[in-house]
């Protein structure tokens, strides 16, 4: 296998897991709940999707999520809990989005250089990241399965049979955006182990010269 190959490879999979990860953060497609009541006569509809930050509710409505700036003491203990896991979110992703930027980065310079050291470096670093991506995601699907147990405590069981909740595109995204980082830390891991097997190889040949 070449090492410009799979170079060019760590590059294009670290890249769209960059992008893949940001569209996920930006987009509000995580939760979708969809409402499909007998009867309604209503003119705005009853189902909702939300992301990260807000919340859509019928075709014009939307709220944002603010969990750091809400009173937390006059909150009952299952919202706070909510709200823990929800900052938890909002900070583990956009963190390991900030951090692919300079694994990028760090993957390219390593790549020009061919130094087997930096390109193992810059492997464990794509790996370090992805366990953000991986446990950012874990959170929200536990604050959103935590959150889920609250609503149906709300309502009753005869109007639950009308609602169909489940995880959106965004958060398949960001799983997408998991399994690249992986990929990208994979690839840089082989590069490493090419170049350093071309640099035994060219040793060999340098003392059979002699």
């Amino acid at each position: 296998m070449r090492y410009g190959s799979v170079v060019l490879g760590a590059g294009f999979t670290g890249l769209l897991s960059f992008s893949l990860l940001a569209l996920a953060i930006g987009t509000d497609y995580w939760y979708i709940i969809d409402v499909k009541k007998p009867n309604y006569t209503g003119s705005d509809t009853l189902s909702s999707h939300s992301g990260l930050w807000r919340i859509n509710e019928g075709a014009n409505r939307s709220s944002f999520i603010s969990s750091f700036t809400a009173n937390m003491s006059s909150l009952p203990e299952a919202e706070r809990q909510l709200l823990g896991l929800h900052r938890v979110v909002v900070i583990l992703l956009p963190l390991s989005l900030i951090l692919l930027v300079f694994g990028w980065i760090f993957g390219l310079v390593s790549s020009l250089a061919c130094s087997p050291r930096l390109l193992a470096g810059s492997a464990t670093y794509f790996l370090f990241c992805s366990l953000f991506t991986l446990s950012g995601v874990s959170v929200y699907i536990k604050y959103s399965n935590r959150a889920m147990e609250e609503f149906q405590q709300t309502v009753s069981p005869e109007n639950l049979a009308y609602v169909n909740v489940s995880f959106g595109w965004s958060v398949a995204t960001a799983w997408l955006s998991y399994g690249l980082e992986v990929a990208t830390g994979l690839l840089l891991m082989l590069a490493a182990r090419i170049t350093q097997m071309k640099g035994h190889y060219d040793s060999g040949v340098t003392i059979a010269m002699l």
